[in-house]
C-alpha cells in the first residue's frame, strides 16, 4: 500500500461520518462535539490592554472614526467564541458598561468587559 493508500485509510478512521451506516443522532453528535471544540473561554486581559482599549474606543465615539472591536460572546456556559466587528462608536453607556458599534450594514451593542481587542 502506498503513501496515498495509508493516508486515505488514516482519513476514514479519523472521521467517524465516513462508515457506511451512520444514525442521524451519532452524525449530529459528532457534528456537535466539533463544534465545541472550535469555543474557548474568555480571554484575560492585561490592565494596560484595557485601557488602550478605552482610549481607542472614546477616541472613535469622539472623533467619528472606524475601528475594529472583537469581543468574546458566550456559547455555552464558560465556553464561547470570539465575534468582530468594524465601524464607529456612536454611543457609550456609561451605567449599562457596554458601547454601540455601527457600521453601514449593521449595528451592535457590546459589553466593555466582553472585548478582547480593538484596532484603529
Amino acid at each position: 500500500m502506498g503513501k496515498e493508500g495509508v493516508q486515505h485509510m488514516t482519513s476514514r478512521i479519523e472521521n467517524p461520518l465516513f462508515m457506511r451506516f451512520v444514525l442521524p443522532e451519532q452524525r449530529e453528535l459528532y457534528l456537535q462535539m466539533k463544534e465545541d471544540e472550535k469555543l474557548e473561554t474568555l480571554p484575560v486581559i492585561e490592565q494596560d490592554e484595557l485601557e488602550s482599549f478605552h482610549y481607542l474606543i472614546r477616541d472613535s465615539a469622539r472623533d467619528d472614526y472606524a475601528i475594529t472591536v472583537s469581543w468574546w460572546n458566550p456559547i455555552k456556559g464558560e465556553l464561547g467564541s470570539i465575534c468582530s466587528m468594524w465601524g464607529a462608536v456612536k454611543w457609550i453607556d456609561q451605567n449599562g458598561r457596554r458601547i454601540k458599534l455601527v457600521s453601514d450594514e449593521d449595528c451592535q451593542w457590546i459589553d466593555l468587559v466582553a472585548i478582547t481587542d480593538v484596532k484603529g
